[in-house]
């Protein structure tokens, strides 16, 4: 069902965990339909210097968060908001047709962790943990 590349990917994921202190957090998914992705970033002068994730789901959703994560590292925000689920699909050489909504998380909770961080800048008060309901 999956290709090699998401296999590693799966199997040896990287920057699974939080990061302390973050800058912006984004947690997007539902329990009941089984997968919740949350990602925290460190954000030093507009630019993504650190990406962490974790995530509950199926292989297809821990390969996309990994390579997502590792994707934005480097990136200024205007950049890591232009990622979409697509170039996570690419990077990963493909997903099956009934996974690509695992790479479209992805792409809505890095959004989501940039939105956060620009709200905080602007000091505008979020709750740190969003209550996924």
């Amino acid at each position: 069902m999956y290709n090699e590349k998401v296999m590693e990917a799966f199997k040896n994921p990287k920057n699974v965990g939080e990061i302390e202190n973050y800058d912006g957090l984004g947690k997007v998914g539902n329990a009941s339909c089984g997968d919740i992705m949350q990602i925290t970033l460190k954000i030093e002068n507009d630019v993504i210097v650190d990406a962490k994730f974790k995530t509950f789901g199926c292989a297809a959703a821990i390969a996309t968060s990994s390579t997502a994560t590792q994707m934005v590292i480097g990136m200024t925000i205007d950049e890591a908001l232009k990622l979409t689920n697509k170039k996570v699909v690419e990077e990963l050489e493909g997903l099956p047709p009934q996974k690509i909504h695992c790479s479209v998380l992805a792409e809505e909770a890095i959004k989501a962790a940039i939105e956060d961080y620009q709200n905080r800048k602007a000091g505008k008060v979020t709750p740190d943990k969003i209550d996924m309901v």
